[in-house]
């Protein structure tokens, strides 16, 4: 069994040329500034971590696929979290990993690495989303209007209206859905004809 791809990866269409995301309660189910305290241990294969509390978190549960699908992809990742625990979310980024044994067959003998290493360009300070993007076009070289990103917090629609980067708001954590959606809204955004279910053109 192969791992399932967001559908619009297989369309044909053009992607973002970057997609980014937020943290916490988009990436996992969970307020690392608040939920988590450190020290975090990698448990089950590095698929969770426990605090120090005893208390377990992982990503929410379509992650490893996304990150991956991305990458096969040759999309680059980039993070923007507002955060006052950069420290400890990167070393949960670095404890937990992508690891898709579970889902893909080929992937069985592939090593896990840390989804740390999936991420190109990462913004986990505090100040704006569009301070961050700001900052991931710099250093990317990647128009605005080429950036889709996923966020749960309806307030960080400025970084479409004041940036161009395309906003997609999700509820309940990242799934393969969620990103078809993000994408068809960038491709809109772009004036880029879409296909329906009859295989006729949209935009």
């Amino acid at each position: 069994m192969t791992r399932a791809e967001p559908v619009t990866f297989t369309d044909g269409l053009p992607l973002p040329r970057l997609i980014a995301f937020d943290l916490d309660h988009t990436l996992w189910p969970f307020k690392v500034d608040a939920d988590v305290c450190e020290p975090v241990e990698a448990r089950d294969n590095n698929s969770c971590v426990v605090d120090r509390r005893g208390k377990s978190f992982a990503f929410y549960p379509a992650v490893s696929s996304i990150l991956s699908s991305c990458k096969d992809r040759s999309i680059p990742l980039a993070l923007a979290s507002r955060s006052h625990a950069p420290d400890l979310a990167l070393a949960m980024l670095e404890a937990l990993h992508i690891n898709l044994a579970s889902s893909d067959s080929t992937a069985l003998n592939t090593p896990s690495v840390g989804a740390r290493n999936y991420f190109d360009y990462m913004q986990i300070v505090s100040g704006t989303k569009t301070q961050h993007f700001t900052r991931i076009h710099h250093a990317s070289g990647i128009a605005y209007e080429d950036i889709l990103f996923f966020d749960d917090e309806a307030r960080n629609l400025d970084v479409e209206t004041e940036l161009g980067v395309t906003f997609c708001l999700i509820s309940g954590g990242i799934t393969r859905d969620e990103v078809d959606r993000g994408v068809r809204a960038w491709r809109k955004r772009k004036g880029i004809a879409q296909k329906t279910t009859d295989n006729r053109s949209s935009v």
